[in-house]
């Protein structure tokens, strides 16, 4: 009756629901009960987070987020105030390939069989590339992701595919992890399968590996984050510009996927949140 009261007369929607007028005045005029004043409360937190993920997270991680902060509730009652206001995650699609394969390089052999685990960081990388489409043309984005913790551990972007894109990412990796015999793998892309890729490996102490060809589920941990990377970022963006592109990638990896972005994989914690954990734990 409220919402329609600029419609029609009080008295007479009151008529046709066969309520009595004093009887609706009187319910409007009562307070809020208690569960009501609660959901409310909530809602105003779980818009917050939903706000805060870029509008990417659905009830799990929201919930998720609660829990984090010492609110205990059902992960049914997040989802029926996220129904009820309209808030909803955004879900994963197919993400394009990129894979281009030189029949004269002679690329790795697998040395992961689809086991995308590791007990330890440095272990298993996996890598792969994808392009960001922009009104400039489109940029190429290079990762290096650890499969411990699903953090994304190098990366790089260039407008064009030349081996130099896998070697930025791979010096990034390096530089950061330090580490002592880490498998690298990723499918068979020219840029992997090259000479200077491999002795960049060499040099580093990397071990390369290399999935079959046309094959996603052979690169599965890299093929996860860019469809991620899709339906949380490019597909609810377009850009002007290659240097608007490159600043929000950056700030997609580094200021939300690597230190806030909660995964169901890590029981709902961030890739660095997950990394401090384990290293507390081994002290």
């Amino acid at each position: 009756m409220s919402a329609h009261q600029a419609e029609f007369p009080i008295r007479v929607m009151a008529r046709v629901l066969r309520v009595s007028v004093s009887g609706y005045y009187a319910w409007r005029s009562r307070p809020a009960s208690a569960h009501a004043q609660s959901d409310a409360a909530l809602l105003r937190r779980i818009r917050t987070i939903h706000v805060s993920s870029h509008g990417t997270y659905g009830a799990p991680r929201v919930h998720a987020e609660l829990q984090a902060e010492g609110t205990a509730i059902a992960r049914k009652r997040v989802a029926r105030l996220m129904r009820q206001a309209g808030l909803r995650g955004v879900s994963r699609r197919r993400f394009p390939t990129t894979t281009r394969r030189e029949p004269t390089h002679r690329p790795a052999n697998d040395l992961v069989g689809r086991v995308f685990t590791a007990p330890a960081p440095n272990l298993l990388w996996v890598a792969d590339i994808t392009y960001v489409p922009t009104a400039a043309g489109f940029l190429f984005l290079a990762v290096v992701l650890d499969a411990w913790s699903r953090r994304i551990v190098g990366w790089a972007m260039a407008n064009d595919l030349r081996t130099q894109l896998v070697l930025d990412a791979l010096d990034m990796a390096v530089t950061t992890r330090k580490p002592a015999d880490v498998v690298h793998h990723s499918d068979q892309g020219s840029q992997y399968t090259s000479l200077a890729f491999g002795m960049r490996c060499q040099e580093a102490g990397v071990r390369p590996s290399t999935g079959s060809v046309g094959d996603a589920y052979d690169n599965a941990l890299a093929e996860a984050f860019f469809a991620t990377l899709e339906c949380e970022l490019l597909d609810r963006r377009r850009f002007r510009s290659q240097a608007e592109a490159r600043m929000a990638v950056f700030h997609f990896i580094e200021g939300f996927y690597n230190p806030t972005r909660r995964h169901s994989s890590l029981g709902y914690l961030s890739p660095i949140e997950f990394e401090a954990r384990k290293m507390l734990m081994n002290e």
